[in-house]
């Protein structure tokens, strides 16, 4: 069995209410959870979440809300990963256990069902233990400056002279999701296992959402993936 974690905690600081903001006339968290059931890989969609809104809100889309965060999973200082383990936990109490788990964030409206199968096919097919999608950075941080008193300064003077292409090519997490097997999640509690393969994508479709700017970026890319047929 598999199960599509989407947690959304109620309390955001910076975007009031982000989880389920109006994204292009729809909430946020829809696009994940309607990913999440057209892709047919998971036998429970469920919405982890401290909030009675966003419950309601995710059940109209489909996913199940059977229980809410607890208070120490709902403070500021809780890891996706605390969260993860209390909601196996408490499925593990009513007799459900997963081969394998796949955490969605509620403000990823770029995962697509497309994304999500390709993902659990390398996770299966090469016999691994998470699957990652990754971004190549849009600048060689190799070649990256710090701010040491009030000066400029080259992190790695080293290669200042470099060709970039010559440069070895660095990524970071995209913040969309995470597949693992289940049982390495609860073994290493983390969603970077030691056996991690990348699901590589383009920078047309990753964008964070910190602030109302990314918001707008975030939907300005949407609307070119969805002329594009990325969508």
């Amino acid at each position: 069995m598999n199960i599509a974690i989407i947690p959304a905690r109620g309390g955001s600081k910076r975007i009031p209410k982000k989880n389920i903001k109006d994204f292009l006339g729809k909430p946020i968290i829809s696009y994940s959870i309607v990913s999440a059931i057209n892709s047919g890989l998971f036998d429970e969609v469920m919405v982890s979440t401290d909030s009675d809104e966003i419950a309601d809100i995710a059940k109209k889309f489909g996913a199940t809300v059977p229980f809410l965060r607890n208070a120490k999973t709902s403070d500021d200082f809780a890891t996706t990963s605390d969260v993860i383990l209390e909601v196996l936990g408490d499925y593990s109490k009513r007799g459900k256990f997963f081969d394998y788990l796949c955490c969605i964030y509620p403000t990823a409206p770029f995962v697509t069902v497309k994304k999500l199968k390709k993902a659990f096919d390398k996770l299966k097919e090469q016999n691994v233990d998470a699957v990652v999608p990754l971004v190549p950075f849009t600048f060689p941080p190799l070649r990256g400056h710090i701010v040491e008193n009030n000066f400029a300064k080259l992190k790695w003077p080293e290669n200042l002279n470099k060709r970039s292409q010559d440069l070895e090519t660095m990524y970071h997490d995209c913040g969309q999701f995470y597949c693992l097997r289940t049982q390495a999640f609860l073994q290493e509690k983390t969603l970077f296992c030691k056996n991690t393969v990348p699901l590589i994508l383009s920078e047309l479709e990753v964008q964070d959402i910190d602030n109302e700017i990314d918001w707008e970026l975030a939907e300005m890319k949407f609307r070119l993936m969805d002329e594009c047929n990325l969508v």
